[in-house]
């Protein structure tokens, strides 16, 4: 019998609804992929050739996130393996360059899952990148087969090291002379190719596929598919999942979404220790996810922009729950003073409050007083969890003890 310990209560507590929660995670791929039937056919009558050893175009997979586009590319993956289960006429590679967005990392990666002889692969690190593209093509070219590589979040490595890693993987079959290599790439960025050289645009852009978002009764059946794998759909509420597709639907029609609101939903159930799954769990879910991209958001913010914020929120603890860019300004300059932080100008200070409004952070309106000019009125817009986790910030440890200046003018 396992000793009592400080999960044993929660374990008692918690009442498992869900019987197989990986089911209801993004990352799985099904054996059907609802509503993307089209776009799987396309694809495979691209690629299909691959299977003959002939080089199929490249081609360029456009869509906002949560379309499908990741995982419609896993499962032709799956398929394609199950064609050529043995990889004698292809082989798919896959790449996330959101994980993996260097050019050493993608074709170190990209080698390692075609090199299978431990004495030739490719180090982690410490050569250059035509030693590992001269070492990677060399060794393609003894297998005599056609390379599907797919790089997920193409644009990602674009964003941080330029068009480099396209020119060598868009030319590589300038130097085969048995294999080929044939390149997918996923973006959610429409504009993408805009600032790619012309001859990598054209390469890399053969044939483009754009993935639609999902609809609201497209979202409902994916979720319904997923549901009945997962677990009894009898402790579902008849609401639940048009709720979860709804309020993903007005996000763009993203999957993703859809299916981290039921996930989180049935969490907070078990947790709970409820027997169902309601609309009331959803909303909470629904809190909690917004909760958690906040303060993911307030994570990234630089330190100027933290202490303007944590100028606004000092402000509203004074009951000033409406306050000008003047009242933040006089908050931020003895906070600056306080913490020994350089000071920027009010000027620029109003952009990082336009920046934090942009955010959702704080609520940013122009307001007029005629010939006297204008100024912004600032109210904060943030949660008390995530107004906690700013002033727990290191940088305003010295803070606590002092109190902001009285404030007794308006900037208009």
């Amino acid at each position: 019998m396992t000793e009592p310990n400080v999960f044993t209560q929660y374990i008692q507590k918690r009442n498992v609804i869900v019987k197989n929660k990986k089911i209801l995670q993004s990352s799985y791929i099904p054996d059907k992929l609802p509503h993307r039937t089209d776009k799987i056919n396309e694809i495979v009558e691209i690629i299909a050739p691959s299977l003959s050893k002939d080089k199929p175009s490249n081609i360029l997979i456009i869509g906002k996130t949560g379309t499908g586009k990741t995982a419609v590319m896993n499962y032709i993956g799956k398929e394609l393996k199950k064609a050529d289960p043995n990889r004698e006429n292809c082989a798919f590679i896959y790449v996330n360059c959101e994980v993996v967005d260097t050019p050493y990392g993608i074709l170190y990666n990209i080698a390692n899952q075609i090199i299978t002889d431990p004495s030739k692969r490719i180090p982690f690190t410490g050569w250059s990148l035509d030693k590992i593209f001269a070492e990677l093509t060399a060794y393609i070219d003894t297998e005599d087969k056609i390379f599907i590589v797919v790089l997920d979040e193409i644009d990602r490595s674009f964003q941080k090291n330029g068009d480099d890693i396209f020119y060598y993987l868009t030319t590589i079959n300038e130097v085969l002379n048995s294999s080929r290599v044939s390149i997918i790439g996923i973006t959610n960025n429409a504009k993408f190719t805009e600032f790619l050289s012309p001859k990598i645009k054209s390469r890399l852009g053969e044939e483009k596929i754009i993935f639609p978002p999902y609809n609201v009764n497209q979202l409902q059946d994916i979720l319904y598919e997923r549901a009945v794998e997962a677990f009894e759909t009898e402790l579902l509420d008849d609401d639940v999942i048009p709720y979860c597709a709804a309020l993903s639907a007005q996000e763009m029609g993203d999957a993703r979404r859809a299916l981290d609101l039921l996930r989180i939903s049935a969490d907070i159930a078990e947790r709970n220790g409820d027997t169902r799954v309601t609309a009331a769990h959803v909303k909470s879910a629904k809190n909690k996810i917004e909760l958690d991209a906040v303060s993911e958001v307030i994570k990234t913010l630089t330190v100027q922009s933290k202490t303007v914020l944590m100028s606004v929120i000092k402000n509203t603890e004074e009951d000033m729950t409406t306050m000008t860019t003047g009242d933040v300004y006089t908050t931020y300059k003895w906070i600056c003073e306080v913490i020994g932080q350089s000071t920027l100008t009010q000027r620029r200070v109003a952009g990082l409050i336009s920046e934090l409004d942009m955010l959702g952070i704080v609520h940013a309106r122009v307001k007029s007083f005629g010939r006297a000019g204008r100024t912004k009125e600032i109210e904060l817009n943030t949660p008390k969890e995530i107004i906690n986790m700013v002033k727990s910030d290191e940088i305003f440890r010295d803070l606590e003890s002092y109190r902001p200046p009285k404030q007794t003018t308006l900037d208009f």
